[in-house]
């Protein structure tokens, strides 16, 4: 019989092995963490306050503020404790719910980016039937779609993932569990999980980033086509954030997944940085600060908080 043990714990090596930059990023992101739930937060008690906002538009930005929310925090707390003490156990039923949960919302958040490109088409190519084609009713069952495939998929690749025997090095090469460097730990053969990983996560991108893509195609041809510059730049505006921010999620998710589990290191898994750092700090501002009606919601927000406290 082989000799094959299995895990209680894992130790993850950090976000950084030279002791002089844990401080400074310990405070960096704090900040952004801080920063992140603010923002977010605040575009989730604003879209139910303010009748304006009760579009199909804002019922996805609210929703992505969630998932931001969520998938940032399900990393944060280990960032931050691997900062402070530097290389830190977790247990094995820790690193399995961290995985899950990380996965899952990030998924979520994937098919969501997705669904918006949809509406965002609906809105510029089909403008007179917008609200016929975005009803409550589609909003809902888009955006519960985008969940329930995005905890069906984590779910099959963490148990796809904890199935395998661990042995040998405890270390993850990573800040914390995610399922690429996981599986390099695996003592068993691993081939059919890389394989499931490369191809079932693969099939959810690619298929989200086709729908985005085509969506766009018809979005800029029908802008392009705009005789109003008031129109053009307002279309223009809405869409130009939204691929901005596509480009970025999807470039890090595909460098990160989209390659076998064997060329994992530090190095490169310092990119997942931008995806659960910045870009849920980020979405708050390029979607819902530079649009006039939520500046509006929030300066009506902000004028009554005053009113109520006596300013």
């Amino acid at each position: 019989m082989e000799n094959r043990t299995e895990k209680t714990s894992f130790i993850l090596l950090g976000l950084t092995n030279a002791p002089e930059f844990r401080a400074p990023l310990f405070i960096i992101i704090s900040l952004i963490y801080f920063t992140n739930v603010i923002g977010n937060l605040g575009m989730i008690v604003l879209v139910p306050l303010d009748s304006r906002l009760h579009t199909s538009m804002y019922c996805f930005l609210a929703n992505l503020s969630l998932i931001d929310i969520f998938y940032y925090s399900a990393v944060a707390p280990t960032v931050l404790a691997g900062l402070h003490v530097g290389n830190i156990f977790v247990t094995y039923s820790a690193c399995v719910a961290q995985m899950f949960s990380f996965s899952a919302f990030v998924i979520t958040e994937d098919l969501l980016l997705a669904a918006m490109a949809y509406d965002r088409y609906a809105a510029v190519c089909k403008p007179l039937h917008y609200t016929t084609i975005m009803t409550p009713i589609v909003c809902i069952c888009l955006t519960m779609a985008c969940y329930i495939g995005g905890f069906l998929n984590s779910s099959i690749h963490t148990e796809d993932t904890f199935r395998l025997f661990f042995c040998g090095s405890y270390s993850v090469h990573h800040f914390f569990c995610v399922v690429p460097a996981a599986i390099t730990l695996s003592c068993s053969d691993r081939h059919v999980s890389e394989m499931v990983l490369i191809y079932g996560a693969g099939f959810i991108i690619c298929s989200a980033l086709l729908l985005i893509l085509i969506s766009y195609a018809f979005i800029f041809i029908t802008i392009f086509k705009m005789r109003s510059a008031a129109g053009y730049q307002k279309a223009m505006s809405t869409c130009v954030s939204h691929f901005i921010t596509v480009s970025i999620f999807y470039g890090t998710v595909i460098f990160m997944y989209l390659q076998p589990s064997s060329s994992h290191s530090m190095d490169t898994d310092t990119v997942p940085v931008f995806y659960t750092m910045v870009i849920p700090m980020l979405d708050p501002v390029v979607y819902s600060l530079r649009n006039k009606e939520v500046k509006s919601a929030l300066k009506k927000f902000v004028e009554k908080g005053k009113c109520s406290l006596g300013f």
